[in-house]
């Protein structure tokens, strides 16, 4: 299976808050239909099996993921938090959860898309309760808008992550300097 998804921010619910890409510009939405939210609860790891997808999973988790992102930029620029935004996820964390069963081979959790969403919510109440609040950060690539924890030495991260933000500003860098010493 090739992953579809990305998850270069350091927490479950940065990564599911991410998955609409480009908010500023060309807006991308990751999840676009219900086997594509099916692939981002198996590949993040949230779930090791899920219950088919239907629409109506796709329309509640977009919902709690937008209200989870305005969550996050809240915390992170130090404002209030949206009290719609606030009611979405405390609902949506409020609801049973995937609950992990060990087996002969290890850890294993089969849920339901419901199940699922609600185990994202609660990993967003506790990042923004906890004390990886102070390391959130935007990517620096003012096309992206992915938030993440960064724990470089000296917090001195600037992208979201190498592979797609960070090349792409260093490449775009390198070119202007040619240009500019060639001119």
């Amino acid at each position: 299976m090739n992953p579809e998804h990305v998850f270069v921010c350091g927490h479950p619910a940065l990564d599911f808050a991410a998955t609409l890409r480009a908010r500023r510009s060309t807006r991308f939405e990751m999840f676009g239909t219900p086997e594509r939210l099916a692939a981002w609860y198996l590949e993040s790891g949230v779930v090791d099996a899920l219950a088919p997808c239907e629409q109506a999973d796709v329309d509640r988790a977009t919902a709690v993921r937008e209200g989870v992102y305005s969550l996050v930029t809240a915390r992170r620029l130090g404002s209030d938090y949206d009290a719609e935004a606030l009611d979405l996820l405390n609902e949506a964390a409020r609801q049973p959860s995937a609950v992990p069963q060990l087996t002969q081979a290890g850890r294993w959790t089969r849920a339901t898309a419901q199940e699922a969403l609600s185990t994202v919510a609660r990993q967003a109440v506790d990042l923004l309760s906890g004390p990886d609040v102070p390391l959130l950060k935007e990517c620096g690539n003012p096309e992206c808008t992915r938030v993440y924890i960064d724990r470089s030495r000296g917090m001195r991260r600037q992208w979201c992550g190498m592979e797609s933000c960070g090349n792409k500003i260093k490449a775009a860098a390198y070119r202007a300097r040619r240009k500019s010493a060639a001119a």
